[in-house]
């Protein structure tokens, strides 16, 4: 399994190289950024990690660069610290999805369980996006017909329905739906109404 980093951004050297320290200690791999555009320069590794930043950053602050990550195409999970804390930045930086907001000076182990948290929540984002890649992909190997009787028979149709739609015989709609089935890796219809849902198959009944 390719081993998580906690990506650091701070501006005081110091709580940066505490912070490396404190991760390493547990077996956790880091780096460390002066800025968010360093971090933004930097060439990040396709693995699951964790943003711990600080709210009062040079130029753009770290609350604004948490709004704007969704837009660059950044998902891993934040926890924010801050030395000048109060309760609307907070609540601000909660309602964005920050994983904790850490007011310093705080634990060590407070520290580590929301960067494990947010860790662990990013682990989980990753094996969905997973998931749904290889949902995208099996379709993908569905002929135009097997995809059209994927998508009526999801919707509710009976096999009937579906053949009078597509003016096909009902046993020519049964080998699609099983050819589908198959090549879906479905192991019931349940299963294939889900991977519909995955795709965002929309098909009226």
């Amino acid at each position: 399994m390719t081993q998580a980093i906690v990506h650091i951004i701070d501006d005081d050297p110091s709580l940066a190289a505490s912070l490396d320290s404190l991760f390493r200690s547990v077996g956790l791999a880091s780096r460390t950024y002066g800025s968010t555009a360093e971090f933004l320069e930097a060439d990040l590794p396709d693995a699951p990690g964790c943003l711990v930043l600080d709210v009062r950053l040079p130029g753009i602050s770290g609350l604004d660069f948490q709004g704007q990550m969704a837009e660059l195409g950044l998902r891993l999970p934040v926890v924010l610290m801050t030395g000048h804390g109060d309760i609307p930045m907070s609540v601000r930086g909660m309602k964005a999805g920050a994983v904790d907001f850490l007011p310093k000076p705080f634990r060590d182990q407070d520290m580590l369980d929301a960067v494990t948290a947010g860790i662990a929540r990013d682990a989980v984002r990753r094996t969905a996006e997973v998931d749904i890649n290889s949902v995208r992909d099996r379709f993908a190997t569905l002929s135009p017909r097997e995809q059209q009787v994927m998508a009526l028979v999801t919707a509710g149709k009976l096999n009937k329905q579906v053949a009078g739609d597509l003016n096909l015989s009902e046993i020519t709609v049964k080998i699609h739906r099983g050819s589908a089935m198959r090549k879906m890796a479905a192991r019931s219809l349940a299963d294939l109404v889900r991977m519909a849902e995955t795709l965002g198959l929309r098909q009226s009944a």
